[in-house]
């Protein structure tokens, strides 16, 4: 769980921002280059850097989809997401230059505005590097018959894998020049897209950038932007855990029931020692201790099959990126959490032996040799 956990945590931040500031009631906002120079001033900023953020449909000659594009600055964007190491063919850089290409048909391309697709978004419209398609925009001039779509060609200049099937399957970049063109923004863009130096510190610098840029803007942070994902993470972390103590309890039952035969058994050995002096508190001790050796053994030997069970299932366990959001199961072992699951089997296998050895303890000598 805290690997699957980690494993989401790592691909939204290589595709997303720590933080993003934008506009109350507005979709765009104007004076964004004064606004990114204010941002990178608050303590804990990394970089910051303006995008848009739009949803438009792809159409090729195999297909139409339905995606989000977004408009970014291909200098700065690097410096705030992991754009540049997900992009795998081509360069994010061409989104400001596209190189010219050779078409089928042996000529030379006219240089188009260059776009980057996600790996499965690509391979579902077919589409390569060099490859031409039509981004379309239900938003467009209005004419006489009304409102008409806006449609324009681009060049494949990059295909990004970002791990996570819904990014890859539905993102789109292009440059923010071109974006404020295509959809007639001016020189207005969606939001600013900040990184901090902490992750885990993004909401305490989010709730600074909102006393600073005062109340027009709203500065949220990944967590809360990814709120009901990474709750019902925590949820089943939690879960998981509470199902793993009843498992244990489940299997406690053993020790009780293998102690309670060795009390009947050893009836005689306790009458025994009892005549020779032992008090019932070290004859409790006696099996206390028993049922513990019987706990630390089990837990010495689980925690290297738990080890070995999670190379496992890192290595050779593999889903369908079509159904879930990974390709295998990550596994990241914490030592709190093995502490936590061990330290829970001890107790519990120390409460299993109280009962039996309650019953050793208070068992009477005269009973248990009356008849030997």
């Amino acid at each position: 769980m805290t690997g699957f956990k980690e494993d989401m945590q790592a691909k939204i931040l290589g595709t997303t921002s720590h933080i993003v500031v934008q506009k109350r009631g507005h979709q765009t906002m104007a004076g964004h280059t004064d606004l990114v120079i204010k941002v990178e001033g608050v303590p804990g900023v990394i970089a910051a850097t303006p995008y848009i953020f739009k949803q438009v449909l792809l159409t090729s000659k195999t297909g139409v989809q339905g995606i989000i594009l977004r408009g970014i600055d291909p200098d700065k964007e690097p410096d705030v997401t992991k754009i540049a190491e997900n992009v795998k063919y081509g360069k994010v850089k061409d989104l400001a230059n596209p190189p010219v290409v050779t078409q089928e048909d042996g000529s030379l391309a006219t240089s188009q505005p260059g776009i980057i697709l996600g790996k499965e978004l690509a391979l579902r419209l077919g589409l390569f590097v060099g490859n031409r398609v039509n981004v379309v925009s239900p938003v467009g001039p209005i004419s006489a018959l009304g409102m008409t779509p806006k449609i324009r060609p681009f060049q494949v200049v990059g295909i990004f894998e970002s791990g996570m099937y819904e990014y890859d399957s539905s993102l789109a970049y292009i440059s923010l020049k071109e974006a404020q063109k295509f959809f007639s923004l001016g020189d207005t863009v969606t939001g600013i897209q900040v990184k901090v130096e902490d992750v885990f510190t993004a909401k305490v610098i989010a709730t600074r950038l909102n006393a600073i840029l005062g109340p027009d803007y709203s500065a949220r942070d990944w967590m809360e932007l990814n709120r009901n994902l990474f709750s019902a993470l925590k949820l089943e972390k939690t879960m998981m855990f509470l199902l793993l103590v009843l498992i244990t309890i489940v299997a406690s039952f053993n020790i009780v029931s293998t102690l309670t035969m060795i009390v009947t058994e050893k009836q005689r050995e306790i009458a025994i020692l009892k005549a020779m002096g032992a008090t019932p508190k070290a004859i409790m001790r006696i099996f206390m201790l028993n049922g513990l050796v019987i706990g630390l053994t089990g837990t010495a030997i689980g925690i290297p099959l738990g080890y070995m069970f999670l190379w496992l299932i890192e290595n050779y366990w593999t889903f369908d990126q079509t159904v879930y959001y990974i390709s295998h199961i990550p596994v990241h072992v914490q030592g709190l959490d093995v502490l936590l699951v061990a330290c829970s089997a001890l107790l519990i296998s120390f409460a299993a032996t109280l009962y039996p050895s309650w019953q050793a303890a208070r068992l009477a000598p005269v009973n248990a040799l009356r008849y030997e």
